[in-house]
This record gives structure tokens, sequence and C-alpha cells, in this order.
């Protein structure tokens, strides 16, 4: 199987080095991505949503037709990889949200950021929550905040398009490693029909599997995700 990993915001592909070797391991073919923006001494401004998308539609397509692909998408990357699955739902196995989900129509990370932000750096550890931050110790914070890349602003409060069929984009299985919040929880959620979750509800077919762990697992637990990763994708 290929596997593409997608990176939540403050990051490139190199904050899955901890995950790759055994996915690599287990026979797949990986590849860690880096979205545009994403790379010191970019020109942000320029930098949209749709660019990040478009990029990761990109290496789906680069993958040999006859091979199936599974995209896993940390944080506000799993709204990436649900959109780009949308526009190639036929070469899609499985889609994997860690500690995020799909997002609907619309949506966006945070649609009041000020438009004349250009980019946004992560924010300090004060303004996170203690969920968050489980596991994430003083020296893992440091590595973080040393890698950590400012987000192009516009990828932050544009919210997501989905020009495809709704029902092939939703015929796609997930799998959401739930760290932060347990599956308990957002099952709970789910019947509420919070915001958060709405979209997930409508999908054919998918699954809640817990990873206790603050947001970041690649770092907090990397082993541990890989082994979810490896779970999801042999279910196809």
């Amino acid at each position: 199987m290929d596997i593409l990993l997608i990176p939540g915001f403050y990051l490139d592909g190199s904050a899955w080095d901890d995950v790759v070797p055994a996915l690599v391991a287990a026979g797949h073919e990986v590849q860690a991505v880096t979205l545009p923006g994403m790379t010191p001494g970019a020109d942000n401004s320029q930098i949209h949503l749709e660019d990040q998308v478009d990029y990761v539609v990109g290496m789906i397509d680069g993958v040999p037709v006859e091979r199936k692909v599974v995209l896993v998408g940390h944080s506000a990357g799993g709204g990436i990889a649900y959109n780009a699955a949308g526009r190639r739902p036929e070469r899609i196995a499985r889609v994997v949200y860690v500690d995020s989900g799909p997002m609907g129509e619309g949506h966006a990370i945070n649609p009041e950021l000020d438009p004349d932000v250009v980019d946004t750096e992560l924010p300090p550890w004060e303004e996170w929550g203690a969920e968050d931050l489980v596991d994430l110790t003083d020296d893992l914070r440091a590595d973080f905040r040393e890698r950590a890349i400012p987000q192009p602003a516009n990828t932050v409060r544009e919210g997501h398009h989905h020009p495809g069929d709704a029902s092939a984009r939703r015929a796609i299985p997930g799998t959401v490693i739930a760290c932060e919040y347990p599956a308990e929880q957002l099952k709970a959620l789910m019947g509420q029909d919070h915001p958060y979750v709405r979209e997930l509800a409508t999908l054919d077919d998918y699954e809640i599997v817990d990873l206790p762990t603050g947001h970041w697992p690649m770092f907090t637990k990397p082993a541990e995700l890989a082994a979810a990763i490896l779970a999801a994708v042999d279910r196809d």
C-alpha cells in the first residue's frame, strides 16, 4: 500500500520521522508530505488552503494507477486528507485521521483570524489545553518549538470546499485515531450533532480507535501510532 502522511499545523514532513520506519518495515511505500508554505522562508502570503489540497492530489496522481493510496492526516491535515480524497475517491483505500476528522463544506479552522495576518507562529504552551500536552515532555516541547514552521494564515481562515460527488467522498472508509478525546466521548458528541464530528457522522464506513496521549502522538507515542496506522491499513 502507498501511504501519504500529512502533518498538521506548524509541521513539515519530518514530523513523521519516528513513525515512518515501522510502516516501511511492514512493506509499505511511504511518503511524508511537506505541504506548500511549510518550508522556512516561504512567502506565505501567496499560500492558500487550496494549494495544499492540490499538492496532495498531485501526490496521489503520482502513485501508479494500479496501486491504492491511504491518506493519513494529523490535526488540520485530516481535513486536507479528506478534501483530497474526495477529488480522487477511486484511488483511496482509506483515510486515517490522527486526532482529527473530516471537515465539511465551508468549514475553516479559524475564519475569524485577522485578514492582515500573513502567518501564525506556534502558540506558547500556556495557550494550549492540558489535554493537548499529555506526554509532551520538556525535551519534546523544546524539539517541537525548534522545528515549528509558521503556518500560512490563509490555510487557517479559509474554508474547505468539496467540488466532487459527496456520496463518493463519504463512501471512502475512515479511521479516527482518538488521542485527546476517547472514542466514547467522540461518539457522544456525534449524538449531539456537534460541529467537530458532524462530517464524520456522514461517512458510510468509519471506526474510532483510542490512542490515549496528547495532540501530537507522532512525538509522544510514535510506535503506538505506527501500530494503529498499520492496523487501519490492514483492514483494506
